[in-house]
């Protein structure tokens, strides 16, 4: 079973910082991409930050959010500053990973961390 388990969120202040975590755990393979979504009240979730071979962010956040990944911890960061109001939302991690070497890719999901940028 896989489980994957995000940690970080939080209440900042707009031009604050928050660094979110996510650990994936069990019997995994290999991962093929990492990232981060977020959903915000009454809209959809959208893509945030992904990690491969190559990186990739949306343009509401280049410049301010860095996705990193360590790979011996099966782990995914997503460093946010400069944090604005907008920013706020719950953030989910989400993992494209195998459990075996004949295996498909298979899409996993966190349980999401709530990230509020308020005064």
């Amino acid at each position: 079973q896989v489980q994957l388990v995000e940690s970080g969120g939080g209440l900042v202040q707009p031009g604050g910082s928050l660094r979110l975590s996510c650990a994936a755990s069990g019997s995994i393979f290999s991962i093929n991409a990492m990232g981060w979504y977020r959903q915000a009240p009454g809209k959809q979730r959208e893509l945030v930050a992904v990690i491969s071979r190559s990186t990739n962010y949306a343009d509401s956040v280049k410049g301010r959010f860095t996705i990193v990944r360590d790979n011996a911890k099966n782990t995914v960061y997503l460093q946010m500053n400069s944090l604005k109001p907008e920013d706020t939302a719950v953030y989910y991690c989400k993992a494209e990973l195998r459990l075996g070497v004949i295996s498909n890719y298979e899409v996993y999901w966190g349980q999401g961390t709530q990230v509020t940028v308020s005064s």
